[in-house]
């Protein structure tokens, strides 16, 4: 026993348990003894505080409860002591009871509003004019200032929201009876109480954190409640109420010495409500402080410039090329902007700016100087994956569309590098990526002279990836007009190279050069690196623009022009070439089509083409080629007379640039006239996407492409069996053209009539077929595709006659088709599986058998894009999916876990993904057996997966996952009422 005493060592005790916890305070009230005090309080307040305040002052008794108003009739405001002297004791009272920390909250909780408004009127109510004696006086003013102080101290130790919204409830002039106490009339506050009230809430507002206060008290006065509550995205979406406290923030009250000390005291207090982490709440206090940011732009601009927007700017500011780095901050490696500092900049301007959408003048001039920086912070979260890639996406497209077109123009040359004078990134510093998956600005690391070839290196590999994400973020600005101007401009900007004197390069050796040589050797080399990067922005835009570019006449004028103008620089310069020519001949056929009809002209459209007339003269006069010179003068006299006088060879050249081979050499009249100029304008598109790819170079000098192969969609409202003959044959014909636009637009023919069902197209399937396979081992993209799209239609069609062959095709072997060709396939099929929909659950067995195959390929692109079509039929088959949905599971769990190539594992998340999300509520039933299955999978890659990717493809199915299950856990109650009709 002795030993098992020595040895005896208890645990320590749990703190959790009822016997551990801490022994309350001796003051503490139960809740029943809570109830008591609040009865007693609520019979004190009653009976003692609210009868007596004057009309207007608090809320009156009988606009509360029918007991209220009972309590007010049968008051008697005459009997001794004095009603004032009675409001004073109560009052007194209630203040002594507050003074007791377990009282306190009881008393302010629930009767704060009705004791601050009998102070108020104790303290500050205003006497009669005429003084009274001693003895008539009901306060001695020694009381009246003892409520004063009193009044004060609560205002200071309340919770201030809770202040600030009784004071304004003070303010606003609840109901009461002003004449009669029977009656219903209601009137304001008296003006000494509304002065007293603004006074005691400007005082709020300029004290710490009152901008909070502030907001909280308005806000939670609408039912948001202290935490956001439930009503907090009402509250949220009440504008004007937000609108409101931004106006009470932006005016300057009289307690402050000026505008300029308010503002310093309240700016910083109002990019705080920016940085709340409570979402319900943020969504509250942001929009307030969207609303005032703009509302003080607009008052008082150079305040708000320069204690609000200078603030949020102060880390892009920090980096500029114009700013002066303090010499202790030189040091390679230092962290010039933190990521926390930068992350926030973005957020705030992006809620400021984008969310705001107020084109304030200040506003927008204050973010003109940042911009460079902003776009090398936008190119280099487009290398990797970051979350402030769309704000600052969102933030660029914003502004280029608020600014005036010159100044967005400049802002996209210096985008561009073609204009050094624009502000952009210090050339010290770079972007680094950060710790947290954010981003941070350091100082460069020292270049050696044997780094010197690959600093060359990163240096033009960065401006090659600017200018592709100028062309992207260019993508954006097409409706707005943005891209086709700066697209002009380039093509100006490159007619105006042409246009100089081009010198050779001296070889003669730096040493023996002078000064003057050597100043003017480096004006040649920059010229030559303007040249070059004007020809490569126009290479990127070509490519990354559609063919609606243009999006009005002026703008297709001012290209043509622009062609005009480089014509006739070339001949200037002797240095006439073919594309010059071909160009040339496009930009007037352009002309003629506008003339011709293409596009409705009104005066003011004739007034935009007489731009031309200067040029065309020009032409006619230098040009070599007759029939060119010949067509010039022609286009010249009809823009002159308005279209009333048009020669032969206007109409020949509009008729060759569309080619609208029509038997009877009209315009068809049968079709509508608003289907006419769609069609018409979708030529005049198409001709202006050729013609920017040939000013790059880009394409080959193929011909012009018939209409009924460039865009057969325009007759799509004839009726079936409209397609002759000799047009089918002629199509099938151009579908070997060695020229890729003829080809590929002939496939596109093909695949339009396909689609209407023409019954003499249907008829030649196994022909079509053929030239649909052959074509899909063409190398060009045009040409593929269209191909890819015509055989999806075919089997579409026809799906037990090709989709087998097709299923053969893509299980075959390397040595039977190439990897490239089985991909094509594999996209035909992708494509087939959506066209047909409910009816794929007719090809179930082969469709899954050939993916399931596919899946242990041994090309890796093989067995991701099995894996892709085996997602998109999965999530096609639905109920259908049946036993099979075990071998799929096996499948993707087996791939998932033991794959090498990280694109196949990605796949195989991905098709977890799509098969979640396309059976939705339905996955319970259908994945039933191996949802458990799926779940450990998806946990196991976001734990174990290294790639990022897969990582987010699981993350996005396990959201998936547990939506289905909440819904199904817990499903929506609906209101809904069942009417059974009982037998």
């Amino acid at each position: 026993m002795m030993r098992l005493a020595a040895n005896f060592n208890p645990g320590k005790p749990n703190l959790r348990t009822p016997e551990a916890a801490p022994a309350l305070s001796p003051d503490t009230l139960s809740i029943s003894q809570q109830k008591t005090v609040q009865s007693a309080l609520q019979f004190v307040v009653t009976l003692g505080v609210c009868p007596y305040l004057m009309p207007g002052v608090g809320v009156p008794l009988r606009c509360r409860t029918e007991f209220g108003a009972i309590v007010q009739d049968v008051v008697c405001l005459d009997a001794p002591p004095h009603a004032t002297r009675r409001l004073y004791s109560s009052c007194r009272v209630l203040l002594n009871v507050a003074r007791h920390p377990s009282l306190g909250s009881l008393v302010f909780c629930r009767h704060f509003g009705d004791i601050a408004a009998g102070l108020c009127q104790l303290g500050f109510c205003p006497t009669k004019r005429k003084p009274l004696k001693p003895e008539e006086e009901v306060l001695t003013e020694e009381e009246r200032m003892l409520s004063r102080e009193a009044l004060r101290d609560i205002l200071d130790q309340v919770y201030q929201p809770l202040a600030v919204r009784e004071l304004l409830i003070l303010q606003g002039g609840p109901p009461q009876s002003c004449t009669d106490e029977k009656t219903h009339v209601r009137c304001r506050a008296p003006a000494w109480l509304r002065r007293l009230c603004g006074q005691l809430l400007s005082e709020r507002l300029m004290r710490p954190s009152g901008v909070q206060a502030v907001v909280r008290g308005i806000l939670e006065g609408a039912g948001a409640g202290a935490a956001g509550g439930s009503d907090a995205e009402a509250a949220a979406a009440d504008w004007k109420k937000c609108d409101l406290i931004a106006k009470i923030l932006a005016s300057c009250p009289q307690q402050s010495l000026s505008p300029e000390d308010y503002y310093r005291d309240i700016c910083p207090q109002i990019l705080d409500l920016f940085h709340f982490q409570d979402k319900l709440t943020a969504r509250q206090f942001q929009r307030v402080a969207t609303s005032t940011f703009i509302t003080m732009s607009r008052e008082h601009p150079q305040l708000a410039s320069k204690y609000l927007l200078q603030p949020v700017l102060a880390p892009l500011h920090r980096c500029l090329n114009t700013a002066e780095i303090p010499e202790s901050d030189m040091v390679p490696g230092i962290i010039l902007v933190t990521e926390e500092e930068l992350t926030t900049c973005i957020e705030d301007v992006f809620k400021v700016y984008v969310v705001g959408n107020e084109p304030v003048t200040v506003l927008v001039d204050s973010l003109l100087p940042v911009l460079g920086v902003l776009f090398s912070l936008y190119c280099f979260t487009k290398q990797s994956v970051s979350h402030i890639r769309s704000l600052c996406q969102e933030i660029l497209l914003w502004i280029l569309g608020k600014l005036e077109r010159k100044k967005a123009i400049a802002s996209l040359k210096g985008f561009a590098g073609l204009d050094k004078s624009v502000s952009s990134l210090h050339s010290l510093c770079q972007f680094r990526a950060a710790s947290r998956g954010g981003i941070m600005v350091t100082i460069k690391e020292a270049i050696c002279d044997e780094d010197e070839d690959e600093a060359l290196y990163q240096k033009v590999s960065s401006e090659q990836c600017q200018v592709e994400h100028l062309g992207d973020l260019l993508a954006h600005c097409q409706e707005c007009g943005l891209a086709g101007d700066f697209f002009i401009f380039c093509l100006k900007e490159l007619t105006h190279v042409a246009m100089e004197n081009e010198a050779e390069l001296k070889t003669k050796p730096f040493s023996s050069k002078s000064l003057l040589e050597l100043e003017q050797h480096q004006t040649l080399v920059e010229r030559q690196e303007q040249k070059l990067l004007v020809l490569q922005l126009l290479a990127v835009l070509c490519e990354r623009m559609s063919e609606q570019i243009f999006t009005n006449i002026t703008q297709v004028v001012d290209f043509v022009a622009a062609t005009l103008q480089r014509a006739c620089a070339s001949l200037a310069h002797q240095a006439e070439s073919t594309v010059e020519s071909q160009t040339l001949s496009m930009s007037m056929g352009l002309v003629a089509v506008m003339l011709g009809g293409a596009v409705q002209l009104k005066s003011s459209g004739f007034a935009v083409l007489k731009q031309l007339l200067p040029l065309l003269e020009k032409v006619s006069e230098v040009y070599p080629d007759p029939v060119i010179q010949e067509l010039a003068v022609d286009l010249h006299i009809t823009i002159s007379t308005h279209g009333a006088f048009s020669t032969e060879a206007v109409s020949v050249a509009a008729q060759s640039t569309l080619n609208k081979k029509d038997p009877e050499g009209e315009i068809e009249e049968q079709q509508q006239a608003s289907h006419e100029s769609y069609t018409d304008e979708s030529h005049l598109q198409q001709q202006q996407s050729h013609e920017k790819s040939k000013q790059t170079g880009l394409k080959s000098d193929a011909p012009l492409i018939p209409q009924e192969v460039s865009e057969p969609r325009t007759t799509t409202n004839q009726k079936s069996g409209s397609v002759t003959t000799d047009q089918l044959q002629e199509i099938l014909l151009s579908a070997y053209d060695p020229q890729i636009p003829t080809r590929a637009a002939a496939l596109r023919s093909l695949s339009c009539w396909i689609e209407r069902r023409e019954t003499k197209v249907l008829e030649m399937q196994e022909k079509l077929l053929k030239i649909f396979l052959e074509n899909l081992e063409h190398e060009d993209t045009f040409v593929y595709l269209s191909a890819i799209q015509g055989v999806a239609l075919l089997s579409d069609a026809y799906p037990e006659k090709i989709l087998l062959g097709l299923l053969a095709q893509y299980d075959s072997d390397e040595d039977k088709h190439t990897p490239e060709t089985r991909m094509k396939v594999g996209e035909v099929l992708m494509r087939t599986v959506r066209a047909l929909g409910d009816m794929v659950s007719k090809y179930r067995e082969p469709l899954i058998h050939t993916f399931l195959r596919g899946a242990r390929d041994p090309d890796s692109a093989h067995r991701a894009s099995s894996l892709s079509n085996l997602g998109e039929l999965c999530q096609r088959l639905g109920f259908l999916l049946g036993s099979v949905v075990h071998e799929v599971t096996a499948c993707l769990i087996a791939v998932a876990k033991t794959d090498r190539e990280v694109q196949v594992r990605r796949a195989a998340i991905h098709v977890i993904v799509l098969l979640l999300r396309g059976l939705s509520q339905k996955a319970t039933e259908v994945l039933r057996d191996v949802l458990k299955d799926l779940y450990h999978l998806l946990k196991h890659v976001v734990r174990l997966e290294p790639d990022d990717v897969a990582k987010l493809h699981a993350q996005l199915a396990l959201e998936e996952l547990d939506e289905i299950m909440r819904n199904f856990l817990f499903p929506p109650q609906k209101l809904e009422k069942k009417i059974v009709v009982l037998p």
